[in-house]
């Protein structure tokens, strides 16, 4: 789940080719939170609130929220590999990984959330994060199936 569409085409088709690829190894919905307008007058943290009143009623009781968020756990591909395939054989049905919008998330949000995730210490875009969190989905899948994608 992310907030805001992919505004860039190229992202949008880099991020098209990792989900046609995963389809091939799990079910995988992409759904897009609209973004705000009208952000000038709000505060950062009554964007998020708001964001996270649209986020919220997406999320099942039984679903399994990780949020990308610079704060949680850096992994690397075979621990996030290993982090999914845990997940599975713990029969978590529905993993969804939330990418927030500019600000983060609200605290409602975090208290929901089961895990957190960092793709790096870096900061990245939130257009570039979905392109590089779909490709390391993918990657996990290859890892966890023993497929040559991954190298050492």
């Amino acid at each position: 789940m992310i907030v805001g569409k992919t505004e860039e085409a190229w992202l949008r088709e880099g991020i098209s080719k990792y989900l046609n690829r995963l389809r091939h190894y799990t079910r995988i919905d992409f759904i897009e939170i609209p973004e705000l307008k009208n952000t000038k007058a709000l505060s950062p943290d009554q964007q998020k609130e708001k964001e996270a009143a649209m986020i919220m009623p997406k999320l099942l009781p039984a679903d399994q929220v990780i949020l990308l968020d610079e704060r949680g756990t850096e992994l690397t591909s075979k621990q996030f590999a290993a982090f999914i395939d845990k997940k599975a054989l713990n029969s978590v049905n529905n993993l969804v990984f939330v990418v927030g919008g500019p600000y983060g998330f609200d605290q409602s949000v975090y208290q929901r959330a089961n895990d957190k995730i960092s793709l790096s210490r870096m900061t990245f875009s939130h257009q570039m994060v979905r392109l590089f969190f779909t490709e390391q989905l993918y990657r996990a899948f290859t890892i966890i199936k023993g497929e040559p994608y991954h190298h050492e």
